[in-house]
């Protein structure tokens, strides 16, 4: 069976944990729990007839105190950039780390961007002008809430297509 490292990106405190937890084990917790350096799960899955075991690589979220270094990606297959809705702050912190990811030495990964907290779009700040943003990017913008189970397989499942895609290509 095929392995593939999936790394959570994003600022601390957008949803990184809760939306592996909902994806791995179908559970979600309105405690917060602050991630510390990096927590690994893994989802076997199925895309396309073709078995994949992701693994989950939930790394503690990128602040003043700690930044995301290279290091932490190295081997990766692709990415869910995590942005909670209501946080502009994390919509920058997106921005930046997509820009590292494309500036990787490794070459392009699938990136899949993860607009999270969809259960309080009231109090968005995703407006149209950051949502072309995003969209200029070409990458997957799925909208996901940990809370009310909405697009978390959906992203993982576009993640690990766009996977399988890019392993067919070469």
């Amino acid at each position: 069976m095929i392995q593939k490292k999936i790394c959570m990106l994003g600022s601390f405190s957008v949803g990184k944990t809760s939306l592996v937890k909902r994806y791995v084990s179908s559970l979600f917790d309105e405690k917060y729990h602050t991630t510390i350096g990096v927590k690994i799960d893994k989802k076997q899955v199925s895309v396309e007839g073709q078995e994949l075991t992701l693994m989950l690589w939930d790394i503690a979220g990128e602040d003043a105190f700690f930044t995301i270094r290279p290091a932490h990606l190295r081997g990766m297959a692709g990415a869910v950039i995590v942005i909670d809705g209501t946080r502009e702050s994390s919509f920058d912190v997106a921005l930046s780390l997509y820009q590292m990811l494309t500036g990787l030495p490794d070459g392009q990964v699938p990136v899949c961007f993860a607009l999270n907290k969809a259960d309080l779009t009231d109090q968005w700040i995703i407006d149209d002008e950051k949502m072309q943003v995003l969209e200029k990017t070409g990458c997957e913008i799925v909208e996901t809430s940990a809370l009310e189970n909405r697009g978390v397989d959906e992203v993982f499942q576009s993640l690990a297509g766009q996977i399988l895609c890019m392993k067919q290509a070469v």
